[in-house]
Formats: structure tokens, sequence, C-alpha cells
């Protein structure tokens, strides 16, 4: 009981906290296969180093559009097999050694943290020449991760007293460009944090309709059986 009371007293704060900076709204939209496609060659090209998707297999992105032979070529790097579970590459004793933390998992990274935070966090690195890594982000300071998108965005710095980046090196990717790549990541990691999300909203509204089609008959065979000896 002290425990929740402690979660329940806390939980405003935790919350207030959070939302001190503004986060932009996220793009993304889970019925964009094509979008979904890019978003996991991004994935798997810059992020699978050392963050998995343990919850998930090769073989699922299927249901996005990809055969298994697009799945081989385009997604297979190190000798997995297309059943196999979508784990990082790093080893993560290595990388605890290397970033002071093990890189999370990020199966359900867009439930946990939301899509307009994940979207806005990728889009807000910065060098910082005070830290471990060389960067550091707007959404969440002093973390331990470095722009692992940094040769597509470039570098920017970031000016203390107007709060307002700045450009130091360019990117290969122009800013409406890297956004739309962003974007599609943030696309597929929603989608893999409940990827039967579109089939559970369609079931729904079909379960919706087919109890108004049921529900009005009844009432009304009800409301003759109570009122018919009532003249």
């Amino acid at each position: 009981m002290k425990r929740l009371f402690l979660v329940l007293v806390l939980l405003p704060a935790t919350v207030w906290a959070a939302s001190s900076v503004r986060l932009d709204s996220s793009p993304h939209d889970p019925r964009d296969l094509a979008s979904l496609q890019a978003g996991a060659a991004t994935y798997v090209n810059y992020c699978l180093g050392c963050h998995g998707l343990q919850y998930m297999r090769y073989k699922s992105l299927v249901d996005i559009g990809l055969n298994e032979a697009q799945i081989k070529e385009y997604l297979l790097f190190t000798g997995e097999k297309v059943g196999d579970m979508i784990k990082a590459v790093q080893d993560p004793k290595e990388a605890k050694s290397w970033f002071g933390v093990v890189p999370p998992d990020l199966s359900v990274v867009a439930r946990s943290r939301g899509a307009d935070w994940l979207y806005t966090y990728l889009r807000t690195f910065y060098r910082d020449s005070k830290t471990v890594t060389g960067w550091n982000n707007v959404v969440f300071p002093n973390v331990a991760m470095p722009h692992a998108l940094w040769h597509l965005q470039g570098e920017r710095g970031l000016d203390p007293k107007t709060h307002r980046f700045t450009e130091i090196s360019k990117g290969s990717m122009s800013a409406p460009e890297y956004d739309r790549t962003v974007r599609d990541l943030v696309n597929f990691l929603v989608y893999v944090g409940e990827p039967a999300a579109q089939s559970r909203k369609v079931i729904g509204i079909i379960t919706l309709i087919v109890l108004v089609v049921l529900f009005f008959p009844l009432t009304y065979w009800l409301k003759k059986e109570f009122w018919k000896d009532v003249k």
C-alpha cells in the first residue's frame, strides 16, 4: 500500500516533468506500408546493432508487405534466419561497458514512451563536449545513447541562450528528408509495439455494429412484451 501511495503521489510530478519539453506531433500512419518498410530498413541499418525487438520475428514482417525473399535480401546481414527473433547484434556486456547501460529492447518503446516522444527525441540530438559520447538530447538530457543517425541529419549544436539549434556540419539528407526518415522509423516502432492494432480496430468496429443490430430489435421486442396488455 505504501508503494502504491508513493506511485499515486509521484505520478503527477513525473507526468509534468515528462511534458515540460514540447513534443512535436508524430505524423506516422500504420496503414502506410511503404513507410513501414522504409522504417524497417532504417531500423535494421542504424538501430539493430544495439537495440533488439525480442518479441518480433523477421518472418512477421510479411505483414507489412514484404515477402521472405525481400526480408533475406534487405534485412538479414549476419546469418540470421527468417524465423529468428529480431535480436540486437551487439553483446549486452560490451554495450554496458561502452555506454554505461544496456541498450533497451525497443519492442514496446512506442507504447511506453509514445510516438510523439520518439519523433521529437530522434530529431533533437546535438553536440555536447561535456558528455561521454559527445552527444546530448533536448528531450532526454544526458542520455547515454549517441546520435546514431547523425550522418543523415548532420551535426548540430544548441545555443544555451536561445535554446535554438545551430548547424555544425551538413548530413546526407535535407531537413525534410530526415524528418521523413524519422517518421518512417517511428511508424515502424509503433507497428512493432502492437502489430495487430489495425485488425483490432476493425474487429472492434464490426463488434459494435453487430451489438447495435442485435440490441435494437431485442429492445423493441421487450417493449412490445411489457406493453402488450396496456391499452
